[in-house]
This record gives structure tokens, sequence and C-alpha cells, in this order.
């Protein structure tokens, strides 16, 4: 089964929800503010996108802007701060077995399905 981190209020969250559903996915919806990812959890996704923890951090949120723009953490540090600030967590996250993919734009979702 197919899982999506998902922000209902976020348009490109909604859009790849859609997608998914349009192509007949069967989806679990984790709704990442609500079910905030364990650090074991967000270690997995990580690996699974093959990205670096600052890559998956929304640096447009004022959040980001305000507490940690300029600064520099390392990778146990940046993990630490999306737990405590899952907002800054970059969404929609798409996950199919071992792979993953940010649906940003939603059709890149599309690669893992």
């Amino acid at each position: 089964m197919i899982q999506i981190y998902h922000n209902p209020r976020c348009t490109k969250s909604r859009e790849t929800l859609a997608l998914l559903e349009e192509k007949n996915q069967e989806v679990e919806i984790v709704e990442y503010l609500k079910d905030i990812p364990s650090k074991s959890d967000l270690k997995k996704i990580l690996s699974k996108l093959n990205i670096k923890p600052e890559q998956l951090l929304r640096k447009n949120e004022a959040i980001f802007k305000e507490k940690f723009k300029g600064l520099s953490f390392n990778d146990e540090e940046w993990i630490q701060i999306m737990i405590e600030n899952p907002k800054l967590i970059q969404r929609p996250i798409v996950i199919n077995g071992n792979k993953a993919r940010i649906g940003r734009p939603p059709e890149l979702v599309l690669e893992i399905l």
C-alpha cells in the first residue's frame, strides 16, 4: 500500500492525493502534523528519498526564517528540529515500498507507482 505524508491544507498535497486516487492506488494517509513521524520514521523516509535532512526542510516557512535561517546543524539535529516543528517537513511525501518521492510537482510521484 502507498503511504502519503499529507497536509490537507496544502494544495500540492491535495493534488498529489487526487492524482494517486485517479490512478486507483490504495493510499494510507498520514497527516504528519497530527501524527508526527518518529526519528526512526524520518530516517527511513530520508533514506527512501535518498536526501539529507536539510533537503527535506520547507525553508520558506516563517518558523524556519525566524529560528533556523543561516544556522547550521548536523543531520541528527535537523531531524530533531523537524520532529519538534513538523511544519518544516516538505510535503507531500509519497512512499511505495523502498521508494519515495516528494510531490512537488505532484506528477513526480508517478515515477514510483
